[in-house]
């Protein structure tokens, strides 16, 4: 349970409010409490001064951190800032959130795993990050555990939406384009569509505010992506599929390719599907399957 004066709505502050996430999380929370949404000018997570001076002037209940830096291969040339962002500023948030007693929610990565295996990782798996991208989420982790505040750590997974930069949105964008579409085949996660992200993280907020809910038990680390598994080519033939702006464009060939043929600066893990047993255990949080959500997102509706 958070403390909180009786009968006095949650104030919940959400970071990255343009974000893919965080736009949804708008929405999402609006019936929780009253939301603070803010953006990256109003909230800059490479200024830790600032960020506690926020939040100490609003007093966050619950503390929602959907902003990060997600560019992962631009990482590998920018590892000081990434771990800024991704490393230190979660840290400053848990510090602060302790010395108010609210809880921070925080997303975390399927890119913390090496990808060796082919068994879904489960949070007691040990990380073993093979990026800087991967390095300074597993940072960003162990700073919020180390202050400890009540905190969820969200792991996702191959997030996407229909706002912001996303390998569904450069897809539709590609196929529009062209006909044929070179996609890696060897690498295997379960896409996530950010507005069921966002709902699932309202019905968990909404647990954290019951009086009989207790934080030591629906405390730490979740993974929270869609169920089923599926490559970056399956995920880009579905979406060439199922998205109503190609419908005109079926002559569109998606080949599958190996990592080696489209060499990028970040390794990447082969295999990052993410065990959801233990949110379905505390939360009762289900999943929807990864392609049932893709055609929710590409026909403009909302998780319920």
């Amino acid at each position: 349970m958070i403390s909180r004066v009786a009968g006095e709505p949650a104030r919940i502050l959400v970071t990255g409010a343009n974000g893919q996430v965080g736009w949804e999380l708008r929405r999402s929370l609006a019936a929780m409490g009253s939301v603070v949404a803010l953006d990256r000018g109003a909230f800059d997570l490479t200024q830790p001064d600032a960020m506690r001076a926020t939040i100490r002037e609003i007093e966050p209940t619950v503390l929602v951190n959907a902003a990060a830096y997600t560019a992962v291969d631009r990482a590998e040339s920018e590892p000081d800032l990434a771990m800024a962002i991704n490393g230190v500023a979660p840290g400053v948030m848990a510090e602060e959130m302790a010395r108010l007693g609210g809880i921070l929610i925080h997303y975390s990565t399927d890119y913390v795993f090496d990808g060796a295996g082919q068994t879904p990782w489960t949070e007691l798996d040990t990380p073993n990050p093979v990026s800087v991208y991967g390095r300074t989420k597993l940072a960003g982790e162990c700073a919020i555990t180390a202050e400890g505040a009540e905190h969820l750590i969200l792991r996702t997974s191959w997030v996407y939406g229909r706002r912001g930069s996303n390998f569904v949105r450069t897809i539709i964008r590609l196929a529009l384009e062209r006909d044929e579409l070179r996609v890696v085949a060897d690498q295997t996660g379960a896409p996530t569509w950010s507005g069921d992200l966002a709902d699932w993280t309202a019905a968990i907020v909404s647990r954290l505010l019951e009086p009989q809910t207790s934080t030591s038990q629906a405390a730490g680390i979740f993974h929270l992506v869609a169920s089923g598994r599926t490559t970056w080519h399956g995920l880009a033939q579905a979406v060439v599929r199922l998205a109503p702006e190609l419908a005109h464009r079926r002559q569109v060939v998606v080949v599958p390719i190996e990592s080696a043929e489209y060499p990028l600066p970040a390794k990447r893990p082969a295999f990052s599907v993410l065990d959801t047993a233990r949110v379905h255990e505390v939360f009762g949080i289900a999943p929807r399957h990864w392609e049932n959500a893709l055609i929710r997102c590409l026909c403009g509706g909302h998780s319920g």
